[in-house]
């Protein structure tokens, strides 16, 4: 028997539709480094080409997103019907998209924008009453010699290596604890004490997390947060709800093992609760791409939406915001277009 859902997890559950935001410094590179694009995923670009440390650094002193409007995304995402946003806190690069007292590579204090992203899409949501939550890449850190995925480089990824294996090729020095100890569970309390009510955190990516270190992470954000919401993503069996992989539309209820696990973690069952959210693209990256115009039909993205919300599995779909804060005009057409089509269904 489906135990009782708590109000955060009925308000999940009935949200059904969010908008996700993979946006960074990866942003600027755009998909191509020296000629060279970078397919799919636009915002693994520095392990795909093995961008050394200090280069990537240099994106920093010219990220200036003049064109970043919180409230204009932030009504985009209500005016297609969403009712959450999810956006990248910090991706696999290691940069942070919020100030951040545990390391200086991030928005506030490494760009000339000068301006906490998070911050101001916090303010945005809770003036537009939408919830928020934040993606947290709490395994992968390219800019930490300690950063996981280093155990797991046997396994293939989207670019040379799950770690930064170019800047730091010594395995045997590497030890992740030092990175969770002195990155992870600072910039984890940051986040969970500075913004606001949170309505999930989005872990991704689970390589080299040992258990006990998933049950510290969750543990912490039901202190700090007791009714936000943990994605499956984070690890070792523990969390409030699965992610399917990405873009996986499922015919039917998922059964047996669906969480997302690269190390295939037999430790995931389905969700006890009955909640389960599919994340998906409008073209065929996450980051801003130039090269990447394959998108989805509006038609596509109407149907994936109502045959999920059948289902009831909830639907984020993501945009990429180029470098100077636009989302893209063909992911506001093809969102607008699909939510002219579900109105009028």
């Amino acid at each position: 028997m489906t135990p009782a859902l708590t109000p955060e997890q009925t308000w999940f559950r009935d949200a059904g539709y969010g908008m996700m935001i993979h946006w960074g410094l990866y942003s600027i590179l755009g998909g191509e480094w020296q000629g060279q694009i970078a397919r799919p995923y636009s915002e693994w670009i520095q392990s795909r080409f093995a961008i050394p440390k200090a280069t990537y650094e240099r994106l920093a002193g010219i990220f200036h997103p003049i064109f970043f409007d919180a409230d204009a995304w932030v009504r985009l995402a209500r005016d297609c019907g969403m009712k959450y946003i999810v956006i990248t806190s910090k991706h696999h690069d290691g940069f942070a998209l919020f100030r951040s007292r545990a390391d200086s590579f991030n928005v506030v204090d490494a760009t000339p924008f000068h301006r906490d992203v998070i911050g101001e899409m916090a303010e945005a949501c809770q003036k537009y009453g939408l919830k928020l939550g934040l993606y947290y890449s709490q395994d992968l850190d390219w800019h930490e010699k300690d950063g996981g995925g280093y155990t797991s480089n046997h396994l293939s990824c989207s670019g040379v290596s799950w770690d930064n294996s170019w800047d730091f090729p010594y395995e045997k020095s590497k030890n992740y604890d030092r990175c969770f100890e002195g990155k992870i569970l600072p910039q984890m309390e940051e986040i969970l004490t500075g913004y606001g009510k949170l309505c999930l955190i989005w872990f991704d990516v689970p390589m080299t997390l040992r258990p006990e270190q998933s049950q510290i992470l969750y543990d912490m954000v039901k202190h700090y947060q007791p009714g936000c919401l943990i994605n499956s993503r984070l690890g070792n069996g523990v969390y409030d709800y699965v992610s399917l992989g990405d873009n996986e539309i499922p015919e039917t209820i998922p059964e047996g093992d669906v969480a997302f696990d690269p190390k295939d973690c037999n430790g995931f069952k389905p969700s006890p609760n009955g909640l389960y959210e599919c994340c998906g693209t409008l073209n065929d990256t996450w980051g801003f791409s130039a090269y990447d115009q394959n998108w989805k039909s509006p038609e596509t993205i109407f149907e994936n939406r109502r045959h999920l919300g059948q289902l009831g599995i909830n639907y984020l779909l993501n945009v990429g915001p180029d470098a100077l804060g636009r989302i893209p005009a063909p992911s506001v057409s093809i969102l607008r277009e699909a939510q002219r089509l579900m109105e009028n269904a």
